[in-house]
């Protein structure tokens, strides 16, 4: 059956279209909210307090930048979405209307102010506003407002249609790469269910995506390992935006680093493989979402491996409770293991995951010495040989380590073994826990657990290759004591 290049086109870009609409800003009866992991954007109500409390931050926001003569304000919030990122982003979609205040008059608010009955003098706009909210700086930012005359929902959908088409592409003349990419994009969207707010953003995420695949196809024929990299679930963000919200830029700073008294070497040669999974010391893999508290899941899989080591049980123990309570770190923003072993000793343990479970987001400390169910004594700093590394590893438990992420953000299987140029082992900016070690093919590997879910790698892991002293793994490993 012969197969119509430009009809095939036109379906794959009404898929595209069909996924993006699903979900749009603007549409007239959202879905009801939605739990998602932590971090994910999650639907709220148009009345939900901190919703409107925003909406009145954008609406001042509004008209300190305008130039208009008149005060303008929010007649209607059309759809809302928030998400934890350091703090919380709401995106919102709403129509803003002229009144017939003016922004000299005196005015206890702005609702006092009546809109014009005239439409034309109403001058009614759909706008989506993203602002960012730091309760505990008290502090709000408007990162975006975009705004439109407001228009039918039949011209809305026509126009998106039409721009969506032409996106990187000739609607008469469609080549097989192009083809590509928009199938690869709606089978990223539909794998990781993936929505955005408007048709702009979609657009702009497929261009991200269309880099990001030129990226991993750069990492895959310069990868010296049996990696393979290619669509990960963060395909869609850019380097910074993945370095904001994923990764812990504090592990560089090296002046920061609490010196560690030097852990006693193992009394044994280093066998030729280890896996603490297989010696149940490892609890299944976590998900840090947008929150860069890698350090905290290093250090509470690190110590579950020790309390594992020395009793018996293993617990997974609470990130939360370092994301709260931990004074010597940022939460969110980055933090030690030096610093985390630290604030465990002051605060006299750790929770279970159960008892303090996670948020994904910094809130005040609700800790409980009367629920802590594994302390620690102290803490060391290993050797920075990666023989040793080993040896100690084998026997003594899992060990909390960083490394530079670059390649991890388009990672799915195999031996990692990207060039220096990618991985500068100075760069240290991602928190993970070294679980064992081994090789592949003749190809020597450390295998990693990482805490971006079991949807990232190989069940949640990473594999990197070992005797390099690649992407600065051997730079910044350390461990709990637990006597």
């Amino acid at each position: 059956m012969d197969i119509n290049p430009s009809r095939c086109h036109r379906a794959i870009v009404c898929l595209v279209l069909a996924a993006i609409c699903s979900a749009r800003g603007l549409q007239d009866e959202p879905n009801p909210s939605l739990m998602g992991a932590p971090g994910a954007p999650v639907h709220v109500s148009e009345s939900d307090p901190e919703v409107i409390k925003a909406v009145k931050f954008a609406e001042e926001r509004y008209n300190l930048e305008s130039n208009g003569m008149h005060i303008r304000r929010v007649s209607k919030i059309i759809f809302a979405k928030k998400q934890i990122v350091k703090g919380v982003r709401y995106s919102i979609t709403a129509e803003i209307g002229r009144t017939q205040c003016k922004k000299s008059a005196v005015l206890n608010s702005s609702e006092d102010c009546e809109f014009f009955q005239d439409p034309r003098k109403q001058k009614t706009e759909v706008c989506l506003f993203e602002v960012w909210d730091i309760p505990w700086e008290n502090k709000s930012v408007l990162l975006r407002q975009k705004c439109q005359p407001a228009v039918s929902k039949e011209t809305l959908v026509a126009k998106e249609t039409k721009n969506v088409a032409r996106v990187s592409l000739s609607r008469d003349k469609p080549t097989k790469e192009s083809l590509e990419l928009l199938t690869q994009f709606k089978e990223f969207m539909v794998a990781y269910n993936r929505t955005y707010s408007s048709q702009e953003e979609a657009e702009k995420r497929l261009h991200i995506f269309q880099k990001n695949l030129k990226t991993a196809q750069t990492l895959q024929s310069l990868d010296q390992g049996t990696a393979e990299y290619g669509v990960t679930k963060f395909s869609d963000l850019t380097e910074d935006e993945f370095r904001m919200m994923y990764l812990n830029p504090m592990l560089s700073q090296w002046s920061l680093q609490r010196k560690m008294k030097p852990a006693v070497p193992a009394s044994n040669a280093a066998p030729s493989s280890w896996d603490w999974r297989e010696h149940g010391a490892v609890s299944p893999v976590k998900n840090q979402g947008l929150c860069g508290s890698c350090w905290a899941f290093s250090v509470t899989g690190n110590i579950e491996g020790q309390w594992f080591k020395r009793t018996g049980q293993l617990l997974s123990l609470s990130e939360q409770e370092l994301v709260d309570c931990d004074k010597l770190d940022q939460a969110c923003g980055g933090g030690l293991p030096s610093n985390a072993y630290e604030a465990i000793e002051n605060l006299g343990g750790l929770e279970t995951e159960t008892d303090y479970s996670y948020t994904g987001h910094k809130q005040s400390c609700d800790f409980s010495v009367g629920k802590v169910v594994a302390y620690i004594n102290s803490s060391v700093e290993l050797s920075k040989d990666e023989n040793d590394i080993a040896a100690w590893l084998a026997e003594n438990g899992p060990v909390s380590a960083a490394l530079n992420a670059f390649a991890m953000q388009f990672y799915r299987k195999g031996v990692s073994h990207p060039l220096k140029i990618f991985c500068n082992p100075w760069m240290i900016d991602h928190a993970v826990l070294l679980i064992g070690y081994g090789e592949r093919d003749g190809v020597p590997f450390w295998a990693i657990k990482n805490s971006w879910g079991e949807d990232y790698g190989e069940q949640g892991y990473y594999y990197l290759y070992r005797g390099n002293r690649l992407c600065g793994i051997n730079k910044m490993c350390s461990s709990a004591v637990v006597n």
